[in-house]
């Protein structure tokens, strides 16, 4: 029980992250911490004490097997991430390469 409040915890430091921070650079690292707050998350649910590979072996019995769908999804949820970030990298560089600054606010101010 206790992997799952710190789980949520993780997730509560990105929040604060995307919704508080001023400085782009910190806003892509809190929606980083949220992503791997949220694969930590299916991997918690899909963990059994002494579980065994959801391999299937005519030989073997199914009890107490992981369940593989969670894996799957954080694998696909790792992938679709990292493109995520490289593109808010890509777009905060550009903001960078235009305004020259960082800073939320400021940017705000020089849009006309």
């Amino acid at each position: 029980m206790s992997e799952y409040i710190l789980c949520l915890g993780l997730f509560s430091i990105g929040l604060y992250c995307v919704l508080r921070k001023r400085n782009i650079i910190k806003i892509i690292i809190g929606l980083g911490i949220i992503e791997y707050a949220v694969n930590l998350f299916l991997i918690l649910i899909a963990y059994r004490t002494h579980g065994r590979a959801p391999i299937l072996d005519k030989a073997q019995d199914t009890l107490n097997i992981v369940d593989p769908l969670p894996q799957a999804l954080v694998l696909t949820s790792i992938v679709i991430g990292l493109a995520v970030t490289a593109l808010i990298v890509a777009i905060a560089i550009r903001i960078f390469e235009k305004y020259n600054t960082f800073d939320i606010t400021k940017i705000r101010r020089l849009r006309g």
